[in-house]
């Protein structure tokens, strides 16, 4: 066996365990709680609303641990299993180019794990949320947002796949430099024009009528410097009985939108309230700050890729012979997670600073 094969399934093994672990914790800790409303906000909720919160988060950390078991099954089967070694002897003849080949072989796959997805999701959409309330969807929306993300990711995906398989054969040496340039871009790009042109795909949005709370929010969006396109409500309310408020693109395109079941359930000052705890993110500049680190962490990963490209044993390793740029950027996409595992503490730790400087 390849020591890298070893090191692999030592490290799936590790994540693994440690992810099951710290779901069991959480939900020790919960029930350990459950009893009793917190004292900081015990004034403002009720037991039975405290408890209905408590068997909701534990149903859905239970949940995770079908997904963890998915998960791993399913990377287990694409890479030492043979999955994505199986897939690129299939595709290899279908196309004359294998620019064309090595697309399949990315799309095909990413395709058939997120269709190894769909039972969980409709568990989790029919069976936990319609549970406690939550679901509003019905078969027919579920099977019609499937249709659309595909369809999405397709018109999304290919020129993309296309873009960066052809930049990784032909820019030499540094080709990560400017595959790099193209994904900033193109991430740059869909923050652009998704409010405007992705989201009204899947939701309806109506400018504010509510002139009383309309003006509270123009007067808060002043106080903090947010100049925003417009104010909008979504129609939440056809899938999810959730509610919550978010703003989204930047520049001119940027927009507040409310869910329609947040303003149905919240007083003015209960609204006001959660839209200015999205605005601390933007007033502490935590969206900029992310994307700075997402976009390194992306620029180091594909200086690791290039090494790896180049080396025999990551493809051996993984149960792949031929060796690609398709096959080398598929396996780095599937196996990465696996080792920068350990690093999710300093993100969450991160994630959790700025949700506290948001409230501030």
């Amino acid at each position: 066996m390849q020591t890298f094969t070893l090191i692999f399934i030592f490290a799936l093994a590790l994540a693994t365990a440690l992810q099951l672990w710290l779901a069991r914790r959480h939900i020790a800790h919960i029930l350990t709680h459950k009893t009793q409303v917190p004292a900081a906000f015990s004034d403002k909720i009720g037991l039975a609303a405290h408890q209905k919160a408590a068997d909701y988060t534990v149903a859905k950390t239970r949940l995770s641990f079908m997904h963890i078991a998915l998960d791993t099954v399913v990377l287990l089967a694409f890479t030492l299993g043979g999955g994505i070694e199986w897939l690129t002897q299939a595709w290899q003849g279908v196309f004359d180019s294998p620019l064309l080949e090595g697309a399949a072989l990315l799309l095909s796959t990413l395709i058939l794990m997120s269709a190894l997805e769909i039972p969980l999701s409709l568990y989790r959409t029919f069976g936990l949320e319609a549970r406690f309330g939550f679901n509003k969807m019905t078969l027919g929306l579920f099977v019609l947002d499937l249709v659309k993300q595909a369809a999405l990711g397709l018109a999304l995906g290919m020129p993309l796949v296309l873009g960066v398989l052809w930049l990784m054969g032909a820019m030499g040496e540094y080709w990560w430099l400017y595959v790099w340039l193209a994904w900033v871009s193109f991430n740059l790009l869909i923050i652009a024009v998704y409010p405007a042109f992705i989201a009204p795909l899947f939701n309806k949005f109506m400018p504010l009528e509510d002139t009383a709370l309309k003006s509270r929010i123009e007067a808060l969006l002043q106080k903090c410097g947010f100049h925003a396109s417009g104010l909008f409500v979504m129609d939440g309310s056809k899938r999810s009985a959730h509610g919550n408020a978010y703003f989204s693109g930047f520049g001119k395109t940027k927009r507040i939108v409310f869910f329609d079941t947040l303003l149905k359930n919240l007083s003015g000052d209960e609204i006001e309230a959660v839209l200015a705890h999205e605005l601390g993110h933007f007033k502490r500049r935590h969206i900029v700050k992310r994307m700075a680190w997402l976009f390194t962490a992306s620029l180091a990963g594909l200086w690791v890729l290039a090494y790896l490209m180049q080396a025999s044993w990551f493809y051996a390793g993984l149960g792949v012979t031929t060796q690609t740029p398709a096959t080398a950027l598929l396996l780095f996409m599937l196996v990465s997670p696996v080792f920068t595992f350990l690093l999710h503490p300093l993100s969450a730790r991160l994630s959790r600073k700025h949700e506290f400087e948001a409230d501030q």
